[in-house]
């Protein structure tokens, strides 16, 4: 039995213990991955259990990554430049490997759910917060023409910018400026406003022809936005394929199984009315 567990607040919600579970039966694997609602001060003893019991590692989400980016006894680059871990792997005793597999989550769902080509785009990452930065530096690596920073607070923005300059061209600004800026082939919504209820005011204009509204939300915190978008006809798409697609390189790194990761982004579609 491979003991794995999601940890968070809240966390009851979560979709991962149903994702996992499905790539556990294709790749004929015994799982026990639970869901664990953790405070920030109690998370470092919960994740030290889940490892003294067996555990071979675990997923992170809201509000601990950064916490587990700090637990961690080694770090891949990824989460290095996120400053954000959203999986650890087990090693050994106290050796704890923290892993950031959001933002190549992003990359496998843009190029095979969305279509989207990357390589000489032009994209603006709509937020700066622990999402952008998560998703950032996998971007850059696909090498587009330009990545555009957009956030309330620039300063926030800008210190973003500096941990992933030596990747690619990053510019910063504020929602108001990019008024003046050629349009994009992709917004890319970071924000948390969906789970208030609200959406970040993604305009027409900031798209060339044929440009789409990628957000990492999914679910009930991605209605907002993507009621607006159909009110302004833009094309939109939802965060769930990268929430797959982030899990199933977890789970890689724990069991060295690849799971496929269509048929459980469809059936979880299907199971929770997502389309």
């Amino acid at each position: 039995m491979i003991r794995l567990a999601v940890f968070g607040k809240p966390v009851k919600q979560s979709l991962s213990p149903r994702i996992h579970g499905l790539f556990a039966g294709q790749c004929g694997l015994e799982v026990d991955y639970r869901a664990i609602e953790a405070d920030p001060e109690d998370f470092p003893r919960l994740v030290a259990e889940l490892a003294e019991k067996g555990g071979r590692g675990c997923n992170i989400t809201a509000p601990l990554k950064r916490a587990a980016w700090q637990l961690a006894t080694h770090c891949s680059e990824n989460a290095t430049r996120a400053e954000a871990a959203n999986t650890l792997i087990f090693v050994g005793a106290g050796d704890w490997h923290a892993d950031n597999t959001d933002g190549a989550g992003l990359v496998r769902d843009l190029r095979s759910s969305a279509g989207c080509q990357l390589e000489g785009a032009r994209v603006c990452l709509f937020g700066a917060g622990g999402a952008a930065a998560g998703v950032l530096g996998a971007l850059l690596q696909e090498q587009p023409t330009a990545v555009i920073v957009a956030n309330r607070t620039q300063e926030r923005a800008e210190e973003l910018r500096k941990r992933h300059a030596d990747l690619g061209p990053v510019v910063t600004c504020t929602p108001q400026g990019l008024d003046t800026l050629e349009p994009f082939d992709l917004v890319i919504n970071a924000t948390s406003l969906g789970h208030a209820g609200g959406a970040s005011a993604i305009m027409p204009q900031w798209l060339r022809p044929g440009g789409m509204c990628y957000d990492l939300n999914y679910g009930k915190a991605a209605e907002p936005l993507q009621q607006w978008c159909l009110q302004q006809a833009i094309p939109y798409s939802d965060g769930l394929g990268m929430l797959v697609g982030q899990a199933a390189l977890s789970f890689r790194l724990w069991t060295g199984s690849e799971p496929d990761t269509a048929p459980v982004l469809e059936q979880i579609r299907r199971e929770e009315n997502l389309r």
